[in-house]
């Protein structure tokens, strides 16, 4: 019933503790494993590593940032989608010598499609290395099922109900494969994907789903200006009961650090089309009083040290959040938004999409577009941000780099870029 995984949910063991585990089954034993427990919320932490990763897809490049992320071993890592791709892998991309299975020449539909897949990513040693030295905790975006998908909306044009089926499908393979609590799956089709997780009195986050409660995208999901449709304030990107409990969770008391981590950029990552200032519809951009509803309680609620975690982009940004990017509304926070693992292939240090983005985008502080992940020191007093970069996915044996260090001040007058 559940693809031969195990999930075990352990409960009683201490806070701000290393634990070390091994698994035995049919006379096999595994390496041994560590993890960290978080500390109690009563807890005054004054040091927290948080790793941020997204959008590592298998036939664009090998998983070597996570080499580099074992090797600092952070206290928790927050995967923020784009785990698997249902799509095949390219026949020419850098892995194309490398064994796969069958279902890997085709797109991922069905339960036994999904679970080969994660299979053929699991396999990875970089990957294992990662999960076998930090706790992970797991988010899903689209790639997990499908492209761009909308609540009960595909983005392809599948019947609805064929959709809802595959979805289910998906979904249920990442809860199996993924070290995601036994408590997160519901009756029917549906997974408890937004939750939330507390450090002491240093850090709260709270981890969404921009997924599987959303509106439909508007403006045939493609980039372009933001109108009367991104306007309507009848359409959501969490779903009511998911709003309100994100809003209720910035009401409760504050901790030094209060975080959004979720799939997608909440900052208008605008670019000139010709005269157009064009936004992703997929994003919060083309959701605009959804955006507002939470920045605008943020603000009302005197929310200090909001700082949102995004993926799903395939570049490191950091921009300013706003609840109104056509005025002059007041910044709330910081969005750190971190590039992909391996999707989109060798990236460069600035591409054409970031010169654009930086030339119609005031409020955004850096960008690049190297492949990676965000390496996050929390400090009571100081948020260090490090983009850890590599030249190419396309060698096993790539390393990373430190490309810039992000340092935001608890009470923000400003960001600091080096």
């Amino acid at each position: 019933d559940g693809g031969h995984s195990v999930h075990i949910d352990l409960r009683g063991l201490q806070p701000s503790t290393e634990y070390f585990y091994r698994f035995r089954a049919l006379g096999d034993i595994s390496v041994i494993g560590r993890t960290r427990t978080a500390p109690a919320a009563s807890a005054q932490p004054r040091l927290l590593t948080v790793a941020v990763a997204s959008c590592q897809n298998w036939g664009e490049g090998y998983f070597v940032a996570y080499r580099d992320l074992a090797a600092h071993a952070p206290d928790v890592v927050f995967h923020l989608g784009d785990y698997i791709y249902e799509t095949p892998p390219p026949a020419r991309g850098p892995r194309r010598g490398d064994p796969r299975p069958r279902s890997a020449f085709r797109a991922a539909t069905s339960i036994d499609d999904y679970r080969d897949r994660y299979a053929l990513y699991r396999a990875d040693a970089d990957l294992q290395e990662a999960h076998r030295v930090s706790p992970f905790i797991m988010g899903f975006d689209d790639h997990e099922v499908a492209d761009n998908w909308a609540g009960d909306v595909p983005a392809d044009g599948t019947a609805m109900r064929d959709f809802v089926i595959r979805r289910a499908a998906g979904l249920r393979a990442w809860w199996e494969n993924t070290p995601t609590r036994i408590s997160a799956r519901r009756p029917g089709v549906d997974m408890r994907a937004y939750r939330r997780f507390t450090f002491g009195d240093l850090a709260q986050f709270h981890l969404l789903d921009t997924r599987s409660h959303r509106s439909d995208q508007v403006n045939g999901d493609r980039d372009t200006a933001q109108d009367a449709r991104t306007a309507d304030p009848t359409r959501t990107m969490l779903g009511s009961a998911q709003e309100q409990w994100l809003l209720d969770g910035l009401a409760q008391p504050r901790r030094r650090w209060n975080v959004i981590a979720q799939q997608l950029p909440m900052a208008d990552l605008a670019r000139l089309d010709g005269t157009t200032r064009a936004v992703s519809m997929d994003g919060w951009s083309g959701y605009e009083p959804a955006r507002t509803r939470i920045l605008d309680g943020a603000h009302r609620r005197d929310v200090t040290g909001l700082v949102s975690l995004a993926g799903d982009i395939h570049r490191n940004v950091v921009a300013d959040l706003r609840s109104d990017y056509r005025t002059e509304s007041p910044v709330v926070g910081v969005e750190l938004a971190g590039t992909s693992i391996s999707s989109g292939g060798d990236g460069e240090d600035s591409d054409d999409n970031d010169r654009r983005l930086k030339a119609a985008s005031p409020h955004v502080r850096f960008g690049n577009a190297q492949r990676g992940y965000l390496l996050n020191r929390v400090r009571p007093d100081r948020w260090e941000c490090e983009m850890r970069v590599t030249d190419t996915v396309a060698d096993p044996g790539a390393r990373l780099y430190r490309r810039a260090l992000i340092t935001i001040p608890t009470r923000r007058s400003d960001v600091d870029v080096v």
